[in-house]
């Protein structure tokens, strides 16, 4: 059964980039594998589902045909087991005992190497340092205006003495012996189909096929140290309360590997007077009634600084004055607005006199 990539991300199907890229966001970050309460099995599939529905010819494919052919002609699909284009991949031969070669009874095969086959390359991924997920408390001005945080992180980066290769500073590197400079390793077990071989990371040289003639003495080898690093997370304006940043490569660092990422998740102080209604600030104005009656001006305070508003002559509970401009940032010439809800201030008590007044009123018909 096709997976449905918009329930994984819990979104519909009408569902903008950013829509999906937020979605994932929120995900990743609840579900990453390094995270207390994590979960792995989920973490991929919402990683899975981002990858397909940011694509653009991937999402067409997806809606049209619940599935996506991204090998292209001899694609490989795992649903279907055929190849797309080309005729199918036979597995009856397993079932009957013949072999690629092994003969009757028994048979031996690279599966690395036919799926190498199909995808045009090899299977494995390429390895990488471990993501690590950070959270940041911002004021709400901040998140309006957009800030820059520099923060310490302790974590695993490349080895200052020998920049991450592992060998001691002006030795060379050698051939691994483990895995004779190929970086993999073929392992071989039975299965009910016979003798299976399979190809894994040559431990000793990480991949790279190469091993230090003498090791750096600061890191053993290792290519990287544990240490504080300084990382300066650029807040941009108008980011909400649970949204997350990433950044590409600062996260953990690995001997002959890429580093992982930095998930950086926003949690927006509440502000006392404004909220939030997407672009645009809300704010309650509590007024007098002779103002209401009369028109008055009041000083408000705004994101910006105090200005003064006029209040007209005759307003209405529960009306609304607009600022223009006053709102959060949308690009750097726009704006939101602030918008001020009026409520009228009714005394619970009048003086003698205030109540003579408003009987006067009463007898205008006011």
């Amino acid at each position: 059964m096709a997976k449905d990539y918009y329930e994984t991300l819990g979104v519909p199907k009408s569902a903008s980039k950013d829509d999906i890229k937020k979605a994932f966001r929120n995900l990743a970050h609840k579900y990453h594998p390094d995270k207390k309460g994590g979960d792995e099995g989920k973490f991929k599939e919402a990683n899975e589902a981002y990858s397909v529905l940011s694509d653009d010819k991937k999402r067409a494919e997806y809606d049209a045909y619940g599935r996506v052919f991204s090998g292209g002609a001899g694609g490989f699909s795992a649903e279907s087991g055929s190849a797309y284009g080309g005729e199918g991949f036979d597995f009856s031969n397993f079932a009957s005992g013949q072999g690629f070669g092994g003969g009757a009874g028994g048979f031996e095969f690279d599966l690395g190497d036919i799926f190498s086959d199909f995808f045009g390359g090899t299977r494995e991924r390429a390895r990488r340092g471990r993501d690590i997920s950070i959270d940041v408390e911002l004021s709400f001005s901040d998140s309006v205006f957009g800030t820059e945080r520099r923060m310490l992180l302790n974590k695993t980066v490349a080895c200052d003495t020998c920049k991450g290769k592992g060998a001691k500073p002006g030795t060379e590197m050698e051939t691994c012996k483990t895995c004779n400079g190929k970086g993999k390793i073929r392992e071989s077990r039975r299965s009910i189909f016979g003798q299976v071989q399979t190809t894994k990371t040559c431990e000793e040289c990480g991949g790279g096929g190469q091993v230090p003639s003498e090791s750096c003495a600061t890191c053993r080898g290792s290519g990287v140290t544990r240490r504080e690093q300084e990382i300066a997370v650029k807040i941009p304006a108008g980011i909400e309360d649970g949204e997350v940043i990433r950044l590409g490569g600062a996260g953990e660092s690995i001997k002959d590997g890429a580093s992982g990422d930095l998930y950086v998740k926003i949690h927006v102080i509440k502000h006392p007077l404004f909220r939030r209604e997407g672009s645009n600030l809300l704010m309650d104005l509590s007024v007098k009634l002779s103002s209401v009656l009369l028109g008055d001006e009041y000083t408000i305070p705004t994101l910006d600084g105090n200005v003064s508003v006029k209040i007209p002559e005759g307003i209405k509970h529960g009306e609304v004055l607009r600022l223009r401009g006053k709102g959060i940032p949308m690009d750097r010439s726009h704006r939101g607005d602030l918008l001020i809800k009026i409520g009228i201030d009714i005394p619970s008590k009048l003086s003698k006199e205030a109540k003579r007044l408003i009987e006067e009123l009463k007898k205008q018909g006011v």
